[in-house]
């Protein structure tokens, strides 16, 4: 089949002609009227906001689509990238006519195709005499079913719906299903579960024995009480009327047509979460779970780092809920956390676990506790809450200086007062008492001095080490603004952090750059590191787009890199 290929090449930065394409492809440029025939949008980068022509303006019917598809390839260590918008065809008039251009985003600039020409020629409008005209009662025999597993579940408790399509014996569905219109599933978590591999299975529809194949499946966690309403899913089928006569070599006719079907809207009463017996602590976690926290170690010197995981498992909405968090003595500092989820949402939910990972670095010689924790939740199946509770973890630093003010206080219960006599005293006297106790603040003011460049290094490496597992969280979150920026500040205040050795609260513009400054950072540098936080702070109460948030997480691994070698 000759194809007609129209390339249309753009220029991204510094990128040369050769590199960047956008370009429209067509299966046929002479189409017969009534012939279906393709047209394909190609790229080879990421864009966004694809935009489709005016095809009905045109005069052609869109079958079926937009499909997207999207293939990459590693060959000879040189990556390719596709990223396709198929649609399929069908002419409404004759003549030469004209697909207009179509348009994509990328990186905050537009680029369009060029127009593709067609010509639709005379076909043979009469009807085939071996062919029998479609009845069109057969067509009543194809519906569009969502099998809801649970129409009045609490909040966060999972439902699946399962989208069924039945169809008649004398009908043959092909694959070939254009999706008009997809549910957005509002107030819910979603989770789809597009089928790849079709099987029929038999089965009835209101009382009429069919066949039916499952289309796709979604799990949901409703996110909030009272009735919540799924808008339906319209798919345009293609389809096959079975006949029951032969050609001239044997084989069975069959009449294609098409049929748009919906799944209808669908209600579900969602119940609040009882209110007798709710933890003060809960927050928001309903299935079945385990919680346990663990340090890696329970006995360090000053200055050397603890980890301390919190770890959540079970069935439930694991990815929808918050940990709670330890608290310690004063003497032992706690870090931000390092936060990983090892979950599976499968047909019937989330299972696995999710992690918070603490790191303790311990500032005093002594023996300090981390209390214990509690994790509450509501079990759907007893329908009641439930709480879990970790044991106190003894920590035994023993190392470093001691704690001021850390000297036990004597035991002065039920004694009696004893003024003691007064000694005579002399400045001899005095001097014998204060050559020891000075000696002794002397000794404990340099051991703090050279312990203090211990803890500093500790928290240096912690700082750094923080910072990178944010930016690569900020880089798993592309797609979700408010993760995304949440992670980007954490990472970049993790650096400043490590490099400049202040704390959160310090961290004002004026601050920055003047440390930033007496480490003889190039002030290009400084401005644009501090624009970058600027807009990490506005982006996560404002709207954001795709290429917003790219860039700037391209030019926060830009900053950090050059910073990382000018203060280096």
């Amino acid at each position: 089949m000759n194809r007609i290929v129209i390339f249309l090449l753009f220029c991204v930065g510094q990128l040369s002609w050769s590199q960047m394409q956008f370009y429209a492809e067509s299966s046929k440029n002479n189409v017969h009227y009534n012939e279906r025939f393709s047209v394909d949008f190609i790229m080879n980068f990421d864009g966004d906001n694809f935009e489709e022509p005016n095809f009905e303006a045109s005069g052609f019917s869109v079958v079926f689509g937009p499909s997207q598809s999207i293939s990459s390839s590693w060959i000879n260590g040189k990556t390719s990238y596709t990223k396709t918008y198929s649609f399929v065809l069908k002419p409404n008039k004759k003549g030469l006519t004209i697909i207009k251009q179509a348009a994509i985003e990328y990186n905050g600039k537009v680029y369009k195709t060029a127009p593709i020409k067609i010509n639709v020629i005379d076909g043979n409008d009469a009807p085939d005499p071996n062919t029998i005209t479609p009845n069109k009662t057969n067509t009543s025999g194809l519906f569009l079913v969502a099998d809801i597993s649970n129409t009045s579940p609490y909040v966060n408790e999972p439902v699946t719906i399962t989208y069924k399509l039945y169809f008649g014996y004398n009908l043959r569905i092909t694959n070939d299903f254009g999706e008009i219109s997809v549910p957005k599933y509002n107030n819910f978590w979603s989770q789809n579960f597009p089928i790849t591999n079709f099987v029929g299975y038999e089965g009835s529809y209101k009382g009429n024995k069919m066949r039916y194949t499952i289309l796709k499946k979604v799990v949901l966690y409703p996110q909030k009480a009272g009735l919540l309403q799924i808008d339906p899913l319209v798919l345009q089928i293609d389809y096959e009327t079975v006949t029951g006569k032969t050609d001239f070599w044997g084989d069975p006719i069959g009449i294609r047509d098409s049929k748009r079907v919906s799944s209808g809207v669908q209600s579900l009463q969602i119940k609040p979460l009882p209110e007798a017996g709710k933890p003060a602590d809960f927050a928001g976690a309903v299935g079945n779970f385990q919680f346990s926290m663990t340090p890696t170690r329970t006995s360090v010197k000053n200055g050397e780092p603890i980890d301390l995981e919190l770890i959540v498992s079970g069935n439930g909405n694991l990815k929808l809920f918050n940990l709670p968090k330890p608290t310690a003595d004063d003497e032992l500092e706690i870090y931000d956390p390092e936060h990983k989820e090892q979950v599976v949402t499968n047909e019937s939910g989330m299972t696995g676990k999710i992690i918070d990972k603490y790191t303790i670095i311990p500032q005093y010689k002594g023996n300090y506790a981390i209390k214990p924790v509690q994790f509450s939740y509501f079990d759907t199946q007893s329908k009641s809450y439930k709480t879990l509770s970790s044991k106190e973890i003894k920590i035994d630093v023993l190392d470093g200086p001691a704690p001021t003010g850390n000297n036990p206080k004597p035991n002065t219960a039920n004694t009696a007062t004893i003024k003691p006599k007064e000694p005579k005293t002399s400045a001899w006297w005095y001097s014998l008492i204060a050559v020891p106790i000075l000696g002794v603040i002397a000794f404990v003011w340099l051991k703090k001095k050279k312990q203090k460049p211990v803890l500093e290094e500790a928290k240096t490496v912690v700082s750094e080490r923080l910072s990178k597992i944010y930016l690569t969280e900020a880089k798993a979150n592309l797609d979700n603004k408010d993760v995304f920026y949440v992670a980007l500040e954490k990472a970049l205040h993790n650096f400043l952090k490590a490099k400049l050795n202040i704390e959160t609260s310090e961290m004002s513009k004026d601050t920055i750059r003047e440390l930033l400054k007496a480490k003889k950072v190039d002030d290009t540098a400084i401005s644009g590191f501090i624009k970058l936080m600027e807009n990490s702070d506005m982006a996560r109460y404002a709207p954001a787009s795709s290429t917003a948030i790219h860039y700037d997480y391209d030019e926060a691994e830009r900053l950090i890199n050059t910073l990382e070698k000018q203060l280096s």
